[in-house]
């Protein structure tokens, strides 16, 4: 059985094949994606402030084998541990003027929460079965053995309803929320937002 709360040594590190280029003030679409915490999130409607979306492909389970030749693709592994490293900085953030974090993923809704429980998350992980907020904004997605689409890797910092700052590709990714909270406190308060 694989180690998903660590990374194995040599991964292939993803390239930035300008997949995320267009994204800077976008505004983000009216799409309602579950939360585990029971709630539909509008995604035009994520509030005043900062808010954190880190998109990953899947995690895996404790005794389920991750798809053929994962270890392989280059920024596939890893989400258990991008995971728990935005839970244990999540209180920094917050300080550092982050006002929400989301994981998102194309898992269904019952498997986002298993996740969020068996890793104690303080935040809402939320479920786009349909990767439509990846269609919407032209999100990079990759396939593996067993899923047409993933999601890549990739994080958007929305600033009151625009996408502010994108972090891709994320590798690695168990030091990806320690990269997202020193960009936070060089940025300031929100009189520095683009």
């Amino acid at each position: 059985m694989s180690d998903y709360t660590t990374l194995p040594e040599g991964l292939p590190v993803p390239a930035d094949d300008g997949a995320t280029d267009h994204l800077i003030r976008k505004a983000m679409p009216p799409i309602l994606l579950p939360s585990t915490e029971g709630a539909l999130v509008n995604l035009s409607e994520l509030g005043e402030g900062r808010t954190i979306l880190y998109f990953y492909p899947l995690s895996g389970r404790p005794g389920e084998d991750l798809p053929e030749g994962w270890d392989a693709i280059p920024g596939a592994r890893g989400c258990a541990t991008e995971a728990c490293s935005f839970r244990d900085h999540f209180a920094e953030l917050i300080e550092a003027g982050a006002a929400d974090v989301y994981g998102v993923s194309s898992q269904d809704p019952e498997y986002q929460g298993e996740l969020a429980e068996r890793l104690d998350l303080p935040f809402a992980m939320l479920s786009d079965e349909s990767l439509a907020l990846a269609d919407a904004m032209r999100l990079p997605t990759f396939s593996a053995p067993g899923h047409e689409r993933l999601y890549a890797r990739c994080t958007l910092v929305v600033t009151d309803g625009r996408i502010e700052q994108v972090f891709y590709p994320v590798f690695p990714p168990n030091e990806h929320a320690e990269e997202v909270l020193a960009w936070l406190r060089g940025r300031g308060g929100l009189g520095d937002a683009s």
